[in-house]
């Protein structure tokens, strides 16, 4: 798989195709012809290869004419089974969010094993399809994957005690900071592949001038941090993951002590 950033400008919108007749392919409940030849494809094979297209050559990649050569076919013959490529788009968000593409569990532990989890897998399906990070799921169409997936975290994290929007909150604050944490991990490659500069090099063309900027004395605590500081062995997204649950736990606590 490449990196999946060529046509990152490109921005997409999820439910900007016919909702009604999404629903329809992502719930299986459009009526199926009992007559006519039998068809060539199937709608899942279809939802496949253009989440391959698009992890390899990212949204400005994504056509419907892409797709059909993508599985050796016409494009007509995949308005058969999609609309267009407003539906595809909502049949692949669904797609890439099915427990086959999502197998991380977090066993029996409690609702906060259950979030850390979550930011887990969701930073690494983040990864496996950079594509996501540039569609605007501010209105997502929700189909049985996303339904499943949010069943299951909203059951594991119930017994925190909070109310329902509160719990629904807490699931929208991980996949927040997952979102902003794997953009700027996306950036960076995106950086290093326009570039040319790996981000050791691009650091170290700075040193001659900031080693000057911190012996003047302007800087006094920039200067006296440790040389490690800013160095890539420090797991930020797991430091800031870590916080975030200290911050729930402290609230859960507190429900907890002001019902009892």
């Amino acid at each position: 798989m490449t990196s999946g950033t060529s046509g990152a400008g490109s921005t997409e919108t999820s439910g900007s195709g016919d909702i009604a007749r999404t629903l329809e392919l992502l719930w299986d409940t459009g009526r199926r012809p009992s007559r006519g030849p039998k068809p060539t494809l199937t709608l899942d094979r279809v939802v496949e290869a253009a989440v391959q297209v698009a992890d390899a050559e990212g949204l400005g990649g994504l056509s419907m004419r892409r797709v059909a050569a993508e599985l050796g076919t016409g494009a007509m013959s995949l308005y058969r089974y999609v609309p267009g490529k407003g539906e595809l788009l909502d049949l692949m968000l669904d797609r890439v969010q099915r427990r086959s593409e999502n197998p991380s569990d977090p066993g029996d532990g409690g609702w906060r094993a259950a979030l850390e989890a979550l930011g887990r897998t969701t930073l690494a399906l983040y990864r496996r399809h950079p594509w996501l990070l540039h569609v605007n799921q501010s209105r997502p169409v929700l189909g049985p994957s996303a339904v499943d997936g949010m069943e299951k975290i909203l059951t594991r994290i119930r017994p925190m005690g909070l109310t329902d929007p509160e719990l629904v909150s807490a699931v929208i604050m991980i996949d927040g900071y997952v979102v902003g944490a794997a953009r700027s991990q996306l950036y960076e490659r995106e950086a290093e592949r326009r570039t040319g500069l790996t981000d050791a090099e691009f650091w170290q063309a700075q040193v001659p001038v900031l080693e000057q900027a911190m012996a003047s004395g302007r800087y006094p605590v920039m200067a006296s941090l440790s040389e490690d500081s800013f160095g890539s062995d420090f797991d930020h997204f797991e430091f800031g993951l870590q916080r975030i649950l200290d911050g729930l736990e402290v609230l859960v606590e507190r429900r907890g002590q002001s019902a009892s």
